[in-house]
């Protein structure tokens, strides 16, 4: 678990350096954006995908990217210094970090 939440909070760190759109102050914000991603993504995460599973059947699973971005958003309001320019970088990061992660953790 450990392990998982470092390598997010590198990605999350790493991908703020990539992305004009996101912003992270330092690496101890970067880990507070992983773990709390971490948290919705285990208590909230789940009642949303299960509210929008026609949308997400009739999308052939793509819809929980949007999901996904969503959450993004929702912690950028909730950190300070982390910040998202828009849903569309929202977008395109949280894509970001599922594709580093999976590779990631693949490799580690």
């Amino acid at each position: 678990m450990l392990k998982i939440l470092l390598i997010n909070s590198l990605v999350i760190f790493f991908g703020a350096y990539l992305l004009d759109g996101v912003k992270v102050k330092n690496y101890l914000t970067a880990l507070g954006v992983a773990i709390l991603l971490a948290l919705i993504n285990v208590f909230i995460k789940p009642f949303i995908v299960l509210l929008t599973l026609p949308l997400t059947i009739i999308t052939l699973g793509l819809f929980v990217w949007v999901i996904n971005a969503w959450m993004l958003m929702l912690i950028d309001k909730l950190v300070e210094g982390f910040s998202l320019k828009s849903f569309w970088w929202a977008l395109f990061f949280a894509l970001f970090i599922s594709i580093l992660n999976g590779l990631l953790l693949r490799i580690f």
